[in-house]
């Protein structure tokens, strides 16, 4: 009784949230009389795909497709994760495997940063970026992304760094692999696991965030999505098939990136709290 009651309230918590992604993809297939419809229908009388053809063939802005919305955030997701799984795994290599001053408190510091609001950092990384001149640019948006992403990923990773035993790189040593090779042959494969879970976090991060790309981006032909997402909310009415159809599209990279990895995140997100 008690498995089955477990089941069961998994099972529920599984379908209420289950349910908001449904409700957007039936409601991305449904006309217009549909959506509006005074008894709303849980499936689509008569599916369409008119709303998926208005978003991928006409302009949100004229002379922006939303493809080109698309590949803007591909690229600043893409990047952040490239750069911030090298750096955190640098960085964590060091913080595990060699002992400096400060260390502790650059540990510490790693936790607090987390707990700053990022809607506090807006106006000093404007005019930071602004300084470095890379306003208007997806590299502002690729180089804040990358910093509040890698805190999270030097903690993660730090913890699979210390699992390793030190005795493989000492063996590796003696067999006279040099230290470039032991990273590279011995510590990289044993931590890839802690490096696709953190990779998951930086990813989405990258690939949801409005608030930056909002404000460091001017030019609408390098607005990534969720930016792009706002032109459907007017100010009398709201175009939810669009709205929906979009939504349904910004999520599908999320969702196909997870089950790509979702083996090794489950392995490295166990392998991750076994030590450190």
């Amino acid at each position: 009784m008690k498995k089955i009651a477990l089941n069961g309230a998994g099972l529920l918590v599984a379908l209420f949230a289950a349910f908001p992604v449904y409700w957007m993809v039936a409601t991305s297939l449904k006309p217009n009389r549909e959506i509006f419809s005074a008894t709303p229908r849980p499936v689509p009388a008569e599916p369409t795909l008119a709303h998926y053809r208005e978003i991928l063939t006409g302009n949100l802005i004229p002379g922006v497709t939303f493809t080109d919305f698309f590949l803007n955030s591909a690229l600043v997701a893409v990047a952040t994760v490239l750069l911030s799984g090298l750096v955190a795994l640098l960085a964590a290599t060091a913080v595990a495997r060699f002992r400096f001053r400060l260390r502790t408190t650059f540990l510490i510091l790693l936790l607090v940063v987390q707990m700053i609001p990022l809607e506090a950092l807006v106006i000093p990384l404007f005019l930071m970026i602004q300084r470095l001149g890379l306003y208007n640019t997806l590299p502002s948006l690729i180089l804040t992304y990358l910093g509040f992403s890698l805190p999270f990923a030097v903690w993660m990773l730090r913890g699979f760094v210390a699992a390793v035993p030190k005795e493989l790189e000492e063996a590796a040593a003696i067999d006279g692999a040099s230290r470039a090779q032991t990273f590279r042959r011995i510590l990289f494969p044993l931590v890839a696991p802690g490096l696709v879970a953190t990779s998951i976090f930086s990813f989405i991060t990258a690939w949801n965030e409005l608030i930056f790309a909002l404000t460091f981006i001017n030019d609408q032909h390098k607005y990534t999505l969720p930016v792009a997402m706002t032109f459907f909310f007017g100010r009398d009415d709201t175009a939810w098939g669009s709205v929906m159809a979009a939504s349904t599209l910004f999520t599908l990279p999320v969702i196909v990136f997870f089950l790509l990895v979702q083996r090794r995140m489950v392995s490295g997100l166990v392998a991750g709290a076994v030590k450190g």
